[in-house]
């Protein structure tokens, strides 16, 4: 099957990493998959959740914001805060991209302080959430640079990388890094997250036409595998 794009089965949509997009953010990058866009931010507080206080929890936490701006997609997208409540699907996204940070941080070497990610769509054509995690890895390993160059910390609180990929299959076909087009049509939709070790952080997935199979299920995983090797030597080039 010739992709739209041409791009192969497997094969990613040209990544683009611009680092430090935000001056006033202590990591930042502006990363791109295709056409698909996001601002990715790192901002250090210098204090912990309350509950993490009244808990006595050691160590810092690190929390994400994502949201798709108003002109991200081809109809204007009402704010949240217009609208006066949060977006459902947004939150989902949050968490996820939270999760996925504190898997690969060690939350006690960040010391008694709070790493807030914002993730802002620029423009979206499919796997927004991916592309947030992938370059939210980027900006917080950043800020954790900062931290040690600033004598706050003295190693690196960031123990691995972490990206992220959309799998699906389109027409029987398992694809890699789907654009909208291409979601839209998707039998089966799959988002996976993985540390540069190769470790499974989380797999969402579900047949959104129809059912499918554990042989279907693992070329979709190692489908995903492959190209998250793809986004990890992106990653390593360009925070060497």
């Amino acid at each position: 099957m010739s992709r739209h794009d041409n791009r192969q089965p497997g094969q990613i949509r040209p990544i683009t990493i611009e680092k430090s997009i935000a001056p006033h953010a202590q990591g930042s990058v502006l990363i791109s998959f295709g056409n698909t866009k996001v601002i990715c931010a790192a901002m250090i507080e210098e204090s912990v959740p309350r509950w993490m206080k009244e808990q006595n929890v050691p160590g810092g936490w690190i929390t994400a914001e994502y949201s798709m701006l108003p002109y991200s997609t081809l109809t204007r997208k009402q704010r949240d805060s217009s609208r006066g409540r949060p977006d459902g699907r947004g939150t989902e996204i949050q968490r996820l991209i939270g999760r996925s940070l504190r898997a690969v941080v060690d939350l006690k070497k960040l010391g008694q302080r709070t790493l807030w990610v914002d993730c802002d769509v620029l423009q979206a054509d499919g796997g927004t959430r991916t592309a947030a995690i992938t370059g939210a890895s980027l900006a917080v390993e950043l800020a954790g640079r900062w931290l040690v160059e600033q004598g706050k910390i003295k190693e690196l609180p960031v123990k691995n990388r972490v990206a992220a990929v959309s799998v699906g299959i389109v027409a029987g076909e398992v694809l890699v890094d789907l654009d909208y087009l291409e979601d839209k049509d998707a039998e089966v939709d799959m988002n996976v997250v993985m540390t540069d070790k190769l470790d499974y952080v989380e797999v969402q997935g579900s047949g959104e036409e129809s059912v499918f199979s554990a042989s279907q299920l693992e070329k979709l995983t190692s489908a995903a595998k492959s190209g998250i090797e793809q986004l990890l030597a992106i990653q390593k080039s360009a925070l060497g």
